[in-house]
């Protein structure tokens, strides 16, 4: 896996996390969001004019842009288990940016998940 591959993903662990974050902020500031016959329409519109779901939205289809590039380049097997990063800068994002809990539990699945980038990065 040469340097760029990795930087790229890394960009797109830090597109997604950005993007899911957005994502989030942008659906607690719509005030209901329902997926039901009445009222779908109002929610893809509500959806349609957030400037921060349209961002986060653009953020994660460039970074599945970036992805697709590097699927190209790499295995799946190599690539997908260290976007698995992911989960964990989304853990610490939403800590600090959302004030979601970060607790014992979620800080040992983090320390499993790094181990098993590491293991699989080295193979």
């Amino acid at each position: 896996m040469t340097i760029l591959t990795t930087v790229l993903i890394l960009l797109c662990v830090l597109l997604n996390t950005t993007a899911q974050i957005l994502l989030k902020v942008g659906a607690e500031k719509i005030n209901h969001v329902s997926i039901n016959f009445t009222n779908f329409m109002t929610t893809v519109w509500q959806i349609a004019i957030s400037p921060t779901i349209m961002l986060g939205l653009t953020l994660y289809v460039l970074s599945v842009a970036f992805w697709i590039y590097v699927l190209a380049k790499t295995p799946v097997s190599i690539a997908y288990p260290i976007a698995s990063l992911g989960y964990i800068t989304s853990a610490i994002a939403a800590y600090y940016f959302l004030g979601e809990n970060l607790n014992i539990l979620r800080i040992s699945g983090i320390l499993v998940i790094l181990f098993g980038v590491f293991l699989v990065a080295r193979s």
